[in-house]
């Protein structure tokens, strides 16, 4: 049975430290950029949807996915499906830089080292939870950015000193003008969201552990591109369904001039004007973005460390002949 080492002695912060690979980090964020360059446009229209709670009047109302692209290219042309790309393609690529740095790291530690040691689901959703937790800590601000980036739409009549001209700019006017708490609206919900994170990587891991295990091989060994997008997909479908609605209570909060006082706040609010669908809103545009999304960044992300990995250890090798 694998057992959690005592965080407190130094020797095992240390020993945690010691499994800090750059591989991981830039794997991450190759797969986390990758993908949002695609996908960027299905995450803009699903913020959109998200913010609609139907008594907002500067928020524009689509009839469907398909509405939503030909209005925004219509009204704000191409460029308007690619507003807030900037602090998504820096945010998407350090949460999954730092995410997959951190949760490999956790988790080797856990392992003691040893790769090829199963941890089971509790143990990979500790590690995932505590991975999310690090990056959310890192990157909130840049989703405020991008969110924010996302719902400046053609038709706002916003003074050209208070509209964002882009992500620097962007963290610049929120820190003058609401301070560290500007940037980290939505914080508190986004700490739900670590269960999102949680669950997806403990589907994840125990799908290929199972799956290696039946075919009495090494649970880290590299599997087929088609194996890795499947279970990626199937467990981005499980978190998406179990943790969607904070997306949605985040997104609201995190709106310009937002009218809610906190979160819950926001849940109660949505309950009571929207019911259940309200927490939903912006789910189907959500689904077809980020389903192909997490597989093009699992895949990216597996086919870049272990390539970067196995480098490393022929370096290592070809050192010590």
């Amino acid at each position: 049975m694998t057992t959690m080492k005592n965080p407190n002695s130094s020797s095992s912060k240390l020993a945690l430290l010691s499994h800090i690979k750059y591989e991981h980090l830039v794997a991450g964020i190759s797969g986390g950029v990758t993908s949002t360059l695609i996908l960027h446009p299905l995450d803009l229209i699903k913020i959109r949807f998200a913010v609609n709670d139907g008594r907002t009047a500067t928020v524009p109302r689509y009839d469907g996915l398909g509405s939503a692209f030909v209005t925004i290219v219509k009204q704000e042309g191409i460029r308007g499906l690619y507003r807030g790309v900037t602090p998504n393609v820096w945010g998407s690529g350090s949460a999954w830089g730092f995410y997959f740095l951190f949760y490999n790291a956790i988790k080797t530690w856990i392992q003691g080292g040893n790769a090829r040691t199963p941890l089971g689901p509790g143990l990979h959703m500790l590690a995932a939870a505590e991975a999310g937790v690090l990056s959310l800590v890192m990157t909130n601000p840049i989703w405020v950015v991008k969110t924010r980036l996302c719902l400046q739409y053609s038709e706002e009549h916003i003074a050209d000193h208070k509209r964002y001209k882009g992500m620097i700019d962007g963290l610049a006017k929120i820190y003058r003008s609401e301070g560290i708490r500007g940037l980290y609206r939505g914080f508190v919900p986004g700490m739900f969201g670590v269960s999102h994170g949680a669950l997806q990587f403990m589907a994840y891991e125990e799908m290929k552990n199972r799956y290696n295990q039946y075919r009495n091989l090494p649970i880290d060994i590299k599997l087929t591109s088609l194996e890795y997008l499947t279970f990626a997909a199937v467990s981005k479908l499980l978190a998406a369904g179990a943790t969607y609605p904070y997306q949605v209570v985040r997104a609201r909060l995190q709106l310009r001039g937002a009218r809610y006082r906190g979160a819950w706040h926001c849940v109660r609010d949505t309950w009571r004007y929207e019911g259940c669908r309200g927490f939903y809103k912006g789910l189907k545009p959500s689904l077809v973005r980020v389903v192909p999304a997490t597989m093009v960044t699992f895949l990216t992300y597996e086919n870049v460390s272990h390539y970067m990995l196995k480098r490393s250890e022929l370096n290592a090798s070809y050192a010590g002949t």
